[in-house]
């Protein structure tokens, strides 16, 4: 099966992460990754004596926000506008990307960077650009390898987590003529070199938002590169696409999101560089190159409403995309993120996608997990991610108003229904058990009899006791 990214979906889940699979490269750099993000998360919260604290603050704050989400957006984009912002509302991706064409045109810009955003790998802005001649250079190092690479993002927080530096090296041996090296002082010299023309001669620089605060009409922005605050400052445009979800009601509420954030995502005690911008600067700083002379926020929907006001799904728009359930999730560390087909990937993918596209779009999604609960238990502000799954799973397989159920096979529902019987009485428990015990000793019944065939393909069933605990408890059989 050809896994470009062109022919990634969320719906062949099953066949990617087979080919996932057989990639040794890719489940050791996965493995290597995964394991240091965890090694520092743990150091960098067990210096704070009041994590747990923080963790339900910050999801006390989420809850109040997402319950009166349209109090909160709209007071956020008035405030932005009394700043000097011009603020535009997105229904859906293709009217988000419309709006970003548009200003771009209007401006007569033709040289555009990008910081890393998830919301616009979302709505597949750089695609639409490229349609218009407009396509933008990403400027954050891992975005621009999988940029370079003809990929997509493989992570939340770091984009090419799939490729070893020996694929880096090849690809800007390849990409970029330099000599050959696999040194990541080089090829991170080699990639500033290439990034700071294009930071010159960009005049529209388009970046995402982790927080927008509904108060002061502010947008705060982290990363560790510096590339953003270049891309928000240098141009004489800047383009924010936020999704509605990231607001937050007060400026004083940015503290506990600031000490969760960086802790839960890379194991920083704080990230490297904190950007908060309100409105746009004065005419004299403008003038002096202080600041872009416009400032454009891009609120988007595409479907987050929905989302807000289902009850049980709701939390789903708590998620501060840190990444930690990435990194935490067996599943996730097995197969990476390309797996998913989607740009959401991991256990916040799972619940996230199937409601932003579609149930149809994304069906295998909810039961790409093994349900261990270790996502809950890393999430910063206390999804419980694992329950989440369980409710599109039901709504899957029995469907919804706008969703058709799922259609079980005959041996599927055959399964079931003789399992439900045996379970009903202990008789029939114990007979079934006598009956499971004999076929241990036919292996070929269960390797080629569905729906055992499809889990034995990657599994070993457990071995039964000989005796039933009932029976050794009884004693010795005479």
């Amino acid at each position: 099966m050809n896994t470009s990214p062109s022919n990634r979906k969320a719906n062949a889940f099953h066949a990617q992460a087979k080919n996932a699979l057989n990639d040794a490269t890719l489940k050791q750099a996965l493995r290597s990754a995964t394991d240091t993000f965890a090694e520092r998360r743990s150091a960098a919260i067990a210096a704070v004596p009041d994590w747990e604290a923080l963790r339900e603050q910050a999801r006390l704050v989420k809850d109040a926000t997402v319950a009166r989400l349209d109090h909160y957006i709209e007071q956020f984009a008035d405030n932005a506008e009394q700043a000097g912002a011009t603020v535009h509302w997105a229904r859906d991706g293709k009217e988000a990307c419309a709006i970003v064409q548009k200003i771009a045109e209007d401006n007569g810009a033709t040289r555009l960077v990008k910081s890393k955003s998830m919301a616009t790998e979302e709505i597949h802005l750089n695609k639409a650009l490229a349609e218009r001649a407009l396509e933008p250079v990403e400027t954050d190092l891992g975005e621009w390898i999988i940029q370079l690479a003809g990929e997509t993002p493989s992570h939340i927080i770091v984009p090419a987590i799939h490729m070893t530096r020996d694929q880096v090296g090849e690809l800007f041996v390849d990409k970029l003529g330099i000599p050959p090296s696999n040194d990541p002082k080089t090829l991170c010299a080699h990639a500033r070199e290439r990034l700071r023309s294009h930071f010159a001669q960009a005049d529209l620089g388009i970046s995402g938002v982790n927080f927008g605060v509904a108060e002061t009409g502010s947008i705060l922005i982290l990363e560790n590169e510096g590339n953003v605050r270049m891309t928000t400052t240098m141009p004489k445009v800047h383009v924010a696409v936020m999704g509605i979800e990231r607001v937050i009601p007060r400026f004083k509420d940015l503290e506990v999101f600031l000490r969760l954030l960086p802790r839960s995502g890379t194991g920083q005690h704080l990230t490297t560089y904190q950007s908060i911008l309100t409105g746009t600067d004065s005419a004299q700083d403008s003038a002096n190159g202080q600041g872009p002379e416009q400032v454009h926020i891009v609120l988007l929907d595409n479907g987050r409403s929905k989302i807000a006001v289902d009850e049980k799904m709701r939390e789903t728009l708590a998620c501060i995309r840190c990444g930690a359930c990435l990194n935490a999730c067996p599943v996730y560390q097995t197969v990476g993120g390309h797996a998913y087909g989607t740009v959401y990937p991991g256990p916040i993918g799972a619940i996230l996608t199937p409601q932003l596209a579609g149930m149809h779009e994304a069906k295998p999604l909810p039961f790409a997990s093994s349900l261990c609960g270790a996502c809950k238990d890393v999430c910063p502000v206390k999804i419980d991610i694992p329950s989440l799954l369980l409710e599109l799973r039901q709504r899957a397989v029995e469907g919804t108003d706008h969703e058709p159920a799922t259609k079980r096979s005959f041996f599927e529902s055959m399964s079931w229904r003789m399992w439900s019987w045996f379970m009903r009485g202990p008789k029939r428990f114990r007979f079934a058990s006598a009956m499971a015990r004999l076929g241990q000793s036919m292996p070929l019944v269960h390797r080629l009899v569905p729906p055992m065939a499809a889990w034995h393909s990657t599994r070993e069933l457990p071995r039964l006791a000989k005796r039933s605990f009932r029976n050794t408890y009884k004693g010795p059989s005479k």
